[in-house]
């Protein structure tokens, strides 16, 4: 047995004697469903894990087509105040975010706003590169295709340096790879979108995002950009790591400059809801068809099958539009992860299972991986496919690049 599975083991009979009075009492067992049961088991350990870690604060949301199985909430929004988290506390969920960019830039396409297939400079005449720009479309973009040189200039994002001084350093970057035919992770290039949308609709990215997701997916606390959240009395508060003990930090402004990237914020509550309409719980807001075009796999990602916790069940990666898709084995997870200053998040679903998680931190720490592939293991164990999988991934090269 290994180590991972020996303290998986361990975890999970010491969760029986902690769980924490702010998840919900299950029904008896004998009364659940197979997704109520899963939920109940991951909770034992999800609460063991929190504890064991001494994590700040941390909350997850279980959710299928149908609706929210179940929410639990672990630790406090501050070390020093220490309010409680709860289902409606507010997260910064960093990259997260890309998978509302995508959403929001694909609900325009079938608009006829614009087409993925559109040049960026045709919106952004300002985008030049060491190269011909014009052939970075809006597909590339989002589907982090771009060609360009990974995480450029994300050091400056850090800094605090404006978006518009940034895209100034674009003219520096030349292609290493044709658009569309290697993985080039971004953020501030991710982020041209919203000039791309702003342009057309003449509207603001944040009020485009409240109109067509969170107010018709009934996101009550979900938001964009650094004043909604500090200005939200039920924020979770990023805390890092110094001599061991978690420290309160404040929230830094710098990646909300780029809010495609890294702009939103958003409960447990909220990211239920959005996982259900992924799995095409609110068709009349997020096309199911669109979701199919949105994680449709494009690029490889091989660094992804290296990553600590999932390398033991990663057999193949995708990067899709805004999405990741994964390969565990014989079954096919879409996923995103967030990463930024004293915030940890993941969301992942299972067309084939139909059921989904998302995982929330206020804290930085490597544990979330170990939370989410766990629970992924549970559900392969415990749960009959709901559908047919389709392996896309394994697909994956006879695909064309195009949505």
């Amino acid at each position: 047995m290994t180590g991972t599975k020996k303290r998986t083991l361990k975890i999970i009979g010491l969760a029986c004697l902690c769980l924490h009075a702010s998840v919900a009492r299950p029904a008896p067992l004998e009364q659940q469903s197979a997704e109520q049961e899963l939920a109940t088991k991951f909770a034992a350990f999800f609460t063991a894990q929190i504890t064991s870690a001494d994590i700040t604060g941390a909350a997850f949301v279980v959710a299928t087509s149908a609706g929210t199985v179940r929410i639990g909430t672990e630790g406090f929004t501050d070390t020093s105040h220490r309010h409680p988290i709860d289902e409606n506390t507010a997260f910064r969920i960093a990259s997260v975010s890309k998978t509302f960019a995508a959403s929001l830039t694909g609900m325009l396409v079938e608009e006829g706003a614009f087409s993925w297939d559109d040049s960026v400079t045709a919106y952004v005449p300002g985008f030049h590169i060491n190269g011909d720009a014009g052939k970075v479309k809006i597909r590339h973009v989002l589907g982090q295709s771009t060609g360009l040189m990974p995480h450029a200039y994300d050091n400056l994002i850090e800094e605090g340096v404006s978006m518009e001084r940034i895209q100034d350093q674009y003219r520096n970057l030349a292609y290493i790879c044709p658009p569309g035919e290697c993985y080039s992770y971004q953020n501030s290039i991710f982020s041209l979108i919203q000039p791309v949308i702003e342009g057309t609709t003449r509207q603001s990215y944040s009020d485009l995002m409240q109109k067509k997701i969170f107010q018709p997916l009934e996101m009550e606390t979900a938001s964009v950009g650094y004043d909604s959240f500090i200005n939200n009395p039920n924020h979770a508060s990023p805390h890092v790591k110094s001599h061991d003990r978690w420290k309160t930090v404040e929230v830094k402004p710098n990646y909300y400059r780029a809010a495609p990237a890294a702009g939103v914020n958003a409960s447990a509550k909220d990211m239920g809801k959005w996982l259900t309409a992924q799995m095409g719980g609110y068709p009349a807001v997020l096309d199911p068809a669109l979701v199919e075009t949105l994680t449709r796999p494009r690029v490889k990602t091989v660094r992804d099958t290296r990553r600590k916790f999932w390398r033991e069940m990663l057999s193949d990666a995708h990067y899709g539009l805004g999405w990741r898709v994964y390969q565990l084995g014989a079954h096919e997870i879409v996923y995103h992860s967030g990463w930024v200053s004293g915030y940890r998040a993941d969301i992942a679903w299972s067309e084939e299972h139909r059921i989904g998680i998302a995982i929330l931190m206020n804290a930085e720490d490597n544990s979330i991986s170990e939370l989410t592939t766990t629970f992924w293991q549970m559900a392969f164990d415990m749960l009959e496919p709901a559908a047919s999988n389709h392996n896309r991934a394994l697909v994956a090269a006879s695909l064309p690049v195009t949505p």
